[in-house]
């Protein structure tokens, strides 16, 4: 068995990617000195985030130089995601950082005109290259072509395909609304995927099992160069509509942890005991829906708002357990925020985060934490705003963004795409929009108590416990401008009567933001999803507990979607 090493430089989850090498039947080493890479029969070179702190990170290590002469060694080479990126001159997220330089091209950023940016979600890589000799097996799509197959990409910047060097190096070509971009690279030892394999189910682990247990190969390059505008037509958009479980995950009376589901967030049984309603345990439901199909699985720690998440060692042990055995994104929310433990000692919403990403999490969700972070931005905006307005240059008006808040802690650090926002909104009803001037206010969907046409969304803190002057479309924009890459958005109204998600809500949120946007509450059969798909343009729709009791089956939710032309992931079901 080939000697495996792993580049760890602490560039976000690689606990997922070393139980993915396990699962398809390998064992790792950390490379720990520069004297490894010579050992290293082959080398997993993984990294997600901001392009510059991945660089950063890298150089710190002392081992650029051993990288480098490990790659001119002819022997073989994986990189994923960041992993790729680093191997190019540069990105224009970091202008002033330079990368590797293996390869000739720089990263650019996607156009969020006409689509929401990160690139988040599931689509197809059309292989360009061939094998030279067909002894060795393809690199990707092993159970049919790109047509069927998908991969998980979650990632703002791209290597963009133009015509020249990079015709060489072109494995494959993704195509994501107007642009296409280059999804895998393989030049003579070297390859490398803008995908995550260890989270792109069955597909994902055929891909690494073929370059752990394959042999290198010469490869046969485009029989010709494409231009830009041709592959603009020849390539295919195959993006999905993501269907996401969600488990919200609370200890019961009895100290247990368990998932549980509310009506309206009260989660306790209405008749008898009155218990923390217990659908079943944490793990395995999530690997129950690994298994049905889900394109990502979020845990929610609904009562982490008043304790320490660092501390909370059984449920970073439920993220643990998780990641063996489930190979598709994996969030976590609750309790990430700075916090303050009973020795004084002040604990960073960045290290809370840092440990439920080395626990297995791929995304954070922040709740309370940005309502709080968005009231002190428009209050600083409003400053900044009122100074230019007094005739003070922009540059010497008050900051608007301090870099202190989680949001941004954690996206400078780990990227956009790792930070989502959980909103939890409730309707607040009025008679009229002079009622409420300083929010955003709708036809209300269901008429109040007392008649009334009118309502507004106010946001919530600890759970949907207090209410907050703040509305929805003010929190997203002002998380998305503090550097959010998702939109979580739940809807207390709605949560637990399978009425449908509020459609009002969802499609204000998705009208005022440019990145991704999950509709969640609300969902009690299938015509549910389609329905916020087609009225919202949303990228994700999320339910909990007509999966947890089979009401509504996850993959009668796909078919659904796919019977009415929708494209949706499938192939969940497989082995190696």
């Amino acid at each position: 068995m080939p000697s495996i090493y792993l580049l760890d430089y602490g560039a976000g989850n690689v606990r997922s990617l070393l139980n993915a090498v396990k699962r398809v039947g390998f064992d790792v080493t950390f490379i720990t000195s520069n004297d490894d890479f010579a050992k290293a029969d082959k080398l997993l070179f993984p990294g997600v985030g901001a392009f510059g702190a991945a660089m950063d990170r890298l150089r710190s290590t002392g081992f650029v130089d051993g990288l480098l002469k490990y790659i001119a060694s002819g022997k073989p080479f994986m990189g994923i995601c960041v992993g790729l990126q680093a191997l190019c001159e540069g990105s224009e997220e970091d202008p002033d950082v330079p990368g590797l330089g293996v390869i000739p091209g720089v990263i650019s950023k996607f156009f969020d005109n006409t689509k929401a940016v990160p690139h988040m979600g599931w689509n197809s890589a059309t292989a360009m290259q061939g094998n030279v000799s067909g002894a060795v097996p393809a690199q990707i799509n092993h159970d049919a072509d790109e047509e069927s197959t998908r991969y998980y990409f979650v990632h703002s910047y791209a290597l963009k395909y133009g015509s020249g060097a990079l015709a060489d190096w072109a494995y494959s070509l993704t195509k994501y609304g107007d642009e296409v971009f280059i999804s895998a690279i393989r030049k003579n030892n070297v390859f490398a995927t803008q995908f995550h394999p260890e989270k792109s189910g069955f597909a994902g682990l055929k891909v690494l099992k073929t370059f752990l247990s394959g042999e290198t190969t010469s490869i046969a390059p485009l029989p010709k160069q494409l231009s830009p505008g041709v592959l603009a037509q020849s390539i295919k958009d195959r993006f999905t509509r993501r269907i996401i479980a969600c488990l919200d995950v609370r200890a019961n009376d009895q100290g247990d942890l368990v998932v549980t589901k509310g009506d309206q967030y009260d989660v306790r049984e209405k008749e008898g005991s009155g218990d923390v309603r217990n659908l079943g345990k944490p793990v395995e439901l999530a690997r129950r829906y690994f298994e049905e199909g889900a394109d990502e699985v979020t845990f929610l720690n609904i009562t982490s708002f008043r304790d320490i998440p660092v501390r909370d060692t059984p449920m970073l042990q439920v993220l643990q357990r998780t990641s063996e055995t489930v190979f598709v994104p994996l969030t976590i929310g609750g309790g990430i925020r700075d916090i303050q433990e009973p020795s004084g000692n002040i604990v960073s919403a960045l290290h809370v985060a840092g440990e439920y990403f080395r626990s297995g999490a791929d995304k954070v969700s922040i709740g309370s934490d940005a309502v709080y972070a968005a009231e002190e931005y428009l209050a600083r905006k409003k400053a900044h705003d009122d100074a230019v307005a007094s005739g003070i240059p922009h540059s010497e008006a008050p900051a608007i963004l301090t870099g202190k808040t989680a949001i941004e802690q954690i996206a400078r650090v780990y990227g956009n795409q790792a930070v989502v926002i959980s909103v939890d909104p409730r309707r607040v009803y009025v008679r009229s929009a002079s009622d409420a001037p300083t929010h955003t206010v709708f036809r209300a969907p269901i008429p109040g108590p007392n008649g009334e046409e009118f309502c507004w969304y106010q946001c919530t803190v600890k759970g949907g416990r207090e209410g907050r002057d703040l509305d929805v479309r003010k929190l997203v924009t002002a998380c998305e401008a503090m550097g959010a890459g998702e939109i979580l958005l739940n809807c207390m109204d709605r949560d637990g009567t399978n009425s449908g998600y509020e459609l009002t809500l969802v499609q204000d949120v998705k009208d005022s933001v440019r990145i991704p946007v999950i509709a969640s509450s609300g969902a009690g059969r299938v015509e549910h999803f389609k329905e916020v798909f087609d009225a919202c343009g949303v990228e994700a729709a999320l339910a909990a507990g007509i999966f947890h009791r089979r009401e509504v089956p996850i993959e009668k939710v796909k078919l659904y979607l796919k019977e009415n032309g929708m494209s949706v992931r499938g192939g969940w079901e497989g082995n190696l």
